[in-house]
Formats: C-alpha cells, structure tokens, sequence
C-alpha cells in the first residue's frame, strides 16, 4: 500500500500514523488495542477478509468509532461492502489518489491514524 499511504500524507498535509497488519484477525486485534480513526481493509486478505473486518468492527462490545475503507476486487461486491458497514470503497486497480482524496474527507483536524 505503498502508493496509497504516500497519497493520504500529501492529501492530508500532516502524515498520519500507519500500522499494517498481515491480516484480517491481526487488524482486529490492533484495532481492539489501539482504536485508529480509518481502517483500509483489502477484501482478499487472509484469516478474515474485508468484510469480517468491517463487521468485527461495527459489531464489536466497543463499536468502532473510525471509518472503514474496503478494497474490492469486483464491483459486483459492493453490496457486500454496504451491508458489512464500510464507509466507502474502491474497485481495484484503486487509485491512489481517489482514495487519499477520500480519506482526508475523514478529517477535519487532530491526530490521524489508519490501519
């Protein structure tokens, strides 16, 4: 997500905050840990997907207070996408720069995060 994290620093003008995660289940776990204010969530991911990690969110005990980003591979799952509770979505190939333009939409000022 080299491209697409570059993009969010320059569109935000003050760089966020990034931790990765290897997949689904670990994003869950770091965003039960340290709360970020936007989750990029790549629908084919290991060990939950886009969707399990939207839903794991919106449906935690502590419901998440950020936005989720997806990913998808098709534009047939945007469906998906609405129904798991992502706030918005790209089909990829993504374009970088919609996607920070997007994300910096999130922020109206104070720290940034994004996982």
């Amino acid at each position: 997500m080299g491209l697409v994290t570059r993009s969010v620093a320059r569109a935000t003008g003050d760089p966020p905050e990034f931790i990765e995660a290897s997949d689904g289940v670990k994003a869950l776990k770091l965003a039960s840990r340290f709360p970020p204010d936007v989750v990029v969530a790549d629908e084919i991911t290991s060990r939950a997907g886009a969707f399990a990690v939207t839903r794991g969110l919106k449906d935690a005990a502590q419901p998440f207070a950020g936005r989720v980003v997806v990913f998808l591979e098709r534009t047939q799952d945007a469906w998906l996408a609405a129904w798991s509770g992502a706030d918005a979505w790209f089909v990829k190939p993504v374009n970088p720069f919609e996607v920070a333009e997007t994300i910096a939409g999130f922020f109206e000022g104070g720290q940034k995060e994004a996982v």
